[in-house]
């Protein structure tokens, strides 16, 4: 199986995942945070969503500086959220068609400034940098449903709630 393939196969299947979570979410959520050191629900989703979008933004670049190239994502309501997210699908999808295999082999540096966090093929940004980091998240964002007492979601198998 080619690395393009496989990035697809994960990219699909994660992005469905994520949007299971976000038909459970309501706007009156948006603003709930577990405590005042945490993201607000709304805030966290919206991290999620724009690091699905970080394939067709983040990579396209060699470098991707944080102090140049990044604004964090603002929503007002969960439908925006949600069309974003399938937006960020389809340029994710027609980036990564287009592009040969050896792009994925290419070096991509990850900073803030003078500080370097990470360089690696790009192909491991996509695995490490992208989706563990975007999982990541999107396991607080379950626990923030449980504690809203909204059904959680089996996103690997069957949740307490299925």
């Amino acid at each position: 199986m080619s690395i393009k393939k496989s990035i697809l196969i994960e990219l699909e299947r994660e992005t469905h995942n994520t949007g299971r979570i976000l038909e459970r979410i309501t706007d009156e959520h948006l603003d709930w945070r577990p405590h005042e050191k945490s993201r607000s629900l709304g805030e966290l989703a919206a991290h999620i969503v724009e690091l699905h979008n970080w394939i067709s933004k983040a990579l396209s670049k060699d470098v991707f500086d944080f102090n140049t190239d990044y604004q964090p994502l603002k929503i007002n309501a969960i439908e925006e959220l949600k069309g974003i997210l399938a937006k960020g699908l389809i340029a994710n999808q027609e980036m990564i068609e287009q592009l040969p295999e050896e792009y994925w082999l290419k070096e991509w540096v990850l900073k803030a400034g003078d500080y370097e966090m990470a360089r690696l093929p790009k192909v491991g940004a996509v695995r490490y940098i992208i989706t563990n980091h975007l999982i990541h998240h999107r396991g607080q964002l379950t626990v923030y449903l449980r504690l809203l007492n909204i059904p959680v979601p089996g996103l690997y198998g069957p949740s307490a709630d299925e």
